[in-house]
């Protein structure tokens, strides 16, 4: 079972499609530009504020431990809302715009 090129344009130029592709971007981006902000803040703190990262708060261990650590939770983090949002709002609109393109 095959679908022509002139349903794959009607696919590709419906408003249903854009608005799951244009969601799923906005998604991805927003994400992608908070873990990049959090990534670059911790990398311009040790650039710039290495007395504030150097206190330590143990015998051995300094703040910049710590806080490094939040960084890779933080990212773990977003992975797991951009792995909910996915599965519960994205695959649910991409089965039924499949389940509407194979009724047609």
């Amino acid at each position: 079972m095959g679908i022509n090129s002139q349903r794959v344009h009607q696919i590709l130029t419906s408003d249903k499609f854009k608005d799951l592709v244009r969601k799923r971007l906005t998604v991805s981006i927003s994400l992608t530009i908070i873990m990049l902000l959090a990534y670059f803040g911790f990398m311009l703190s040790i650039a710039f504020f290495k007395d504030f990262l150097t206190i330590k708060i143990g015998e051995h261990i300094t703040l910049g431990l710590p806080i490094g650590i939040g960084v890779i939770v933080f990212a773990w983090l977003l992975t797991g809302i951009y792995i909910h949002w996915a599965n519960n709002k994205y695959d649910k609109a991409v089965r039924e715009l499949r389940n509407e393109i194979l009724e047609n």
